[in-house]
């Protein structure tokens, strides 16, 4: 697997834990993961997870504000 597609990768399972276990905004992950924006953290949690990222945390969200749910795996190539 070439670096940056690695890298990408090691990006949006931050993202995925992040979405997971914090209430921070779309915008604040897109940052601590190194996307710069949330536009190209939409773009690439999508073609990886298939799923944005709203729709991923709303599947992690539950009354307590915990996550509970199995994991998305990212695509292996």
């Amino acid at each position: 697997m070439a670096a940056d597609r690695w890298l990408l990768r090691q990006r949006v399972h931050r993202a995925q834990e992040l979405l997971e276990t914090t209430v921070l905004s779309i915008e604040e992950i897109a940052a601590q993961c190194g996307f710069g924006t949330s536009t190209n953290l939409r773009q690439h949690f999508a073609s990886l997870v298939h799923t944005s990222p709203q729709a991923y945390r709303r599947a992690f969200r539950v009354p307590d504000g915990r996550g509970s749910a199995p994991r998305f795996p990212a695509e292996s190539d």
